[in-house]
């Protein structure tokens, strides 16, 4: 059986254990399975079985429907996003009809979800004639990296085994509570012996990072800020201190090929490199000692704006869990390069993001922070800080990367978020939309095209700054 046809609710499982107030132990021993079982279900590496969810309705009346709501939640957010696309125009099914689908069909739904995401990659392909990305993906699956992004989507971006081992690590450090880059080198060196070498990358030259086993040496771009060089030793570090870890979970990741599962290990070297150098219990501490002041967290754990943030996104610990932020990075084209949501929002997997988002007019302006109360259609409204990051190169001849990350959570924690502070005051609420084939906001001047469950009225006679309307 396939991930599809399994139950992946860790989070779900780890809420019935906290509601008992139980140890991992004792709650295994609960359910029939052993820790390491539970703990690999509870961080969603292995799906709940059968016997477990027996074994939760008799032990602790469990009403098991509710184990699949995760799960649905996000099925039911791609189905609909899948349905808004123009091939269906005029067919939209309501809200409710597609819950319902996803309750008592959840396989057709996947299949439906599935086979649409193949379309529009087909149909991409066809427009840009980017051969070389696609001649060798004739079946229509999603690409290796679209994969991963998944992966780590559905763990709620939160990596147990690998975040318990680089704060285990840490704390053997000499000086566990300062900045830890400098002291990682050291370990690199002694533990392994591999060296750290800086070298100044030609202006042709793209690579950050160059590991020679032979030689055991990693040569890093001189030209980087000293945060970028700590975290490519941290990564490097990861790679050789976690590799049992990092190769136990690349196995038993649900992937189709080889290139994916290859992406996810260095997916999973990043995230313990961000763990090691802002460890989950001493971070946490320092997050909400600053209620989340990102650039005060940077100067206490020696990161970048971006590791700070995507950080602070990823404290899902059982147990000790910080506030559920968004995280994203944009291009100057709009694109999203980086994303992960534990608030209820979630991003368009298809089309542009709403053209009214601070974190667009954040890309244009480096180095400032720009704050937003939005509303999304459902009513739920969230904090929002945005700051456009220029990353320099070193030369003339190679160009500066350009970009933004924002950060968000609910406004029902805007108290525990200190660039809600700018908002004191103001009554100013932007409406958006994750994506406007989606989106049924009737007044929006910056709309690029009309809702897909609505029909479109033209009127010859009279035009809006919108050149259309739908009912």
């Amino acid at each position: 059986m396939g991930r599809a046809d399994k139950i992946f609710a860790g989070s779900r499982l780890r809420a019935v254990r906290e509601r008992h107030d139980l140890s991992q132990g004792a709650f295994a021993a609960r359910l029939g399975v052993s820790v390491s079982y539970l703990s690999q279900m509870e961080t969603d590496v292995r799906p709940i079985t059968v016997a477990v969810l027996l074994a939760l309705g008799r032990e602790f009346a469990v009403d098991l429907s509710e184990f699949a709501q995760d799960e649905a939640s996000r099925l039911a957010a791609d189905l609909r996003e899948a349905l808004a696309d123009p091939l269906f125009a005029g067919h939209m099914p309501g809200v409710q009809e597609i819950k319902r689908t996803v309750s008592q069909a959840p396989n057709l739904a996947r299949s439906f979800a599935v086979l649409h995401q193949a379309y529009r990659q087909l149909n991409e392909r066809l427009q840009t004639m980017d051969e070389a990305i696609t001649a060798n993906r004739p079946d229509g699956h999603l690409l290796p990296w679209e994969e991963v992004r998944d992966y780590f989507h559905y763990r709620d971006n939160y990596v147990g085994e690998l975040d318990e081992a680089a704060e285990s690590l840490a704390q053997t450090l000499d000086n566990p509570g300062g900045v830890l880059g400098p002291q990682l080198e050291r370990l690199l060196r002694e533990r392994h012996g591999i060296a750290v070498r800086l070298q100044a990358a030609a202006p042709d030259d793209p690579t950050m990072r160059r590991f020679d086993p032979a030689r055991r040496e990693v040569v890093i771009d001189a030209n980087l800020s000293p945060d970028s060089r700590a975290f490519l030793i941290a990564h490097q570090l990861a790679l050789v201190e976690f590799a049992p870890i990092i190769e136990a979970i690349a196995a038993e990741a649900p992937l189709r090929t080889e290139d994916a599962r290859q992406i996810l290990r260095v997916g999973l070297a990043n995230y313990a490199a961000g763990a090691l150098l802002m460890p989950y219990g001493r971070f946490i501490e320092a997050a909400r000692l600053l209620r989340h002041d990102v650039e005060q967290l940077q100067q206490q754990f020696g990161t970048s704006f971006e590791q700070v943030c995507h950080r602070l996104s990823n404290l899902q610990r059982p147990g000790a869990r910080g506030v559920p932020f968004f995280f994203v990075r944009v291009d100057m084209a709009g694109n999203i390069t980086k994303r992960h949501s534990a608030t209820r929002l979630q991003f368009a997997r298809y089309g542009g993001t709403c053209p009214l988002w601070v974190a667009h007019e954040a890309v244009a302006l480096p180095g400032e922070i720009k704050v937003q109360l939005i509303e999304m259609p459902d009513g739920v409204r969230y904090v929002c800080m945005a700051r456009g990051i220029i990353k320099r190169s070193g030369s003339f001849l190679k160009p500066a990367r350009r970009y933004a990350v924002a950060l968000g959570c609910e406004a029902a924690y805007a108290s525990q978020f200190v660039y809600a502070d700018k908002l004191e005051g103001s009554t100013a609420v932007t409406p958006i939309g994750a994506s406007c084939r989606i989106c049924p906001r009737t007044n929006c001047a910056q709309r690029a095209f009309p809702p897909a469950d609505r029909r479109t009225l033209i009127d010859l006679h009279n035009r809006n700054v919108v050149p259309y309307r739908f009912e």
